[in-house]
């Protein structure tokens, strides 16, 4: 089978891009397809195993089916934890487009479905001279969003989807994540989320609920739609 991609951005850091990305690896495993994840740019790594690690890189490997090698998964592991164009300045690397391309083709090639996670929301760069829209472009144009429900939403998540389509890529879908328990109004949020939103909603995942529970609260109809019909 033919791989196919796609890019998870998010609407801000720490809104679950993560935790939705492992989920989303686990449901589509659920429908039979070998799925692996990939974090081209990861920064806030330690040191284990003779090499920069990153928490969020770890869990997309350990999602994957098959288990792809930690170099591919995560080929410019950075050890600050701040924007990666300054974790890579301070650390004195440069970010290889053509190395980094290289290690999602290896994954490509051995996948039916490669989930690739971005670093902060859609306009943070990934690297210099790296914008999010150019990997989307690479990978095919495929996007799924991830929205952290709280007050902000819903202006940061339609900025997202116009940014999204105005540089040439495609939102196929969406997924809610309840970041905030005290966040009583989520279930308004998520109605007006969904009319505003030009791509329908994979799915809700519950606050304090594991990536391969929160796998079941998704339906990935639309990706598979996607995939059957790149070319």
């Amino acid at each position: 089978m033919t791989s196919r991609s796609l890019l998870v951005t998010g609407t801000d850091t720490g809104i679950g891009k993560t935790h939705s990305s492992v989920a989303l690896l686990h449901a589509l495993r659920g429908n039979g397809l070998r799925a692996v994840g990939m974090k081209p740019v990861a920064s806030g790594c330690d040191w284990r195993d003779g090499g920069w690690r990153n928490d969020d890189a770890l869990a997309l490997q350990a999602a994957s089916d098959p288990r792809p090698d930690y170099a591919d998964v995560n080929p410019f592991a950075l050890p600050e934890p701040t924007a990666p164009t300054l974790a890579a300045r301070a650390a004195g690397v440069h970010v290889d487009v053509a190395m980094l391309y290289a290690a999602y083709a290896r994954l490509a090639d051995t996948a039916d479905l490669v989930v690739v996670e971005g670093a902060g929301g859609w306009d943070a760069p990934l690297a210099e001279g790296l914008e999010h829209r150019d990997l989307a472009r690479h990978l095919g144009g495929a996007v799924v969003m991830v929205v952290g429900l709280r007050l902000g939403c819903l202006s940061h998540a339609r900025l997202t989807a116009r940014a999204v389509a105005a540089d040439g890529c495609r939102l196929i879908g969406w997924i809610g994540n309840r970041i905030d328990p005290d966040f009583a109004r989520a279930d308004d949020y998520v109605e007006l989320l969904d009319r505003a939103l030009p791509a329908p909603c994979l799915g809700i995942l519950p606050f304090g609920v594991d990536p391969v529970r929160a796998a079941g609260h998704l339906v990935v109809d639309a990706v598979l739609a996607e995939r059957s019909s790149s070319p």
